[in-house]
């Protein structure tokens, strides 16, 4: 009986250590698994938000890409300027001349 009792303690502690507890040995490895995972998203925001961070110091302190973007993504045009638009087949204008 004496014999018995060290390997069914090891055995219940080794199970208690594996499946039991607040935090088992399964926890702790999906535990790991998420951390990873939530450092790449980590790294991967951070780079985002230096990009955003770079670029909005770019368009506070340079006028020509400033004007490039008013230019290119509004339409916007200098005094003296004529801006042509080019319509591509599905957008040509079918209204009639009230001529």
């Amino acid at each position: 009986m004496r014999r018995l009792i060290l390997p069914v303690l090891l055995g219940l502690s080794a199970y208690y250590g594996i499946f039991g507890g607040e935090y088992s040995l399964i926890d702790t490895w999906r535990i790991r698994g998420e951390t990873a995972s939530g450092i790449g998203v980590l790294s991967r925001l951070q780079f985002e938000t230096d990009s955003m961070a770079q670029r909005a110091d770019v368009l506070e302190s340079d006028p020509q890409t400033l004007e490039t973007l008013a230019r290119e993504r509004f339409g916007m045009i200098r005094d003296g300027e004529v801006l042509y638009r080019f319509a591509d087949d599905g957008e040509v204008d079918t209204r009639q001349d009230p001529e």
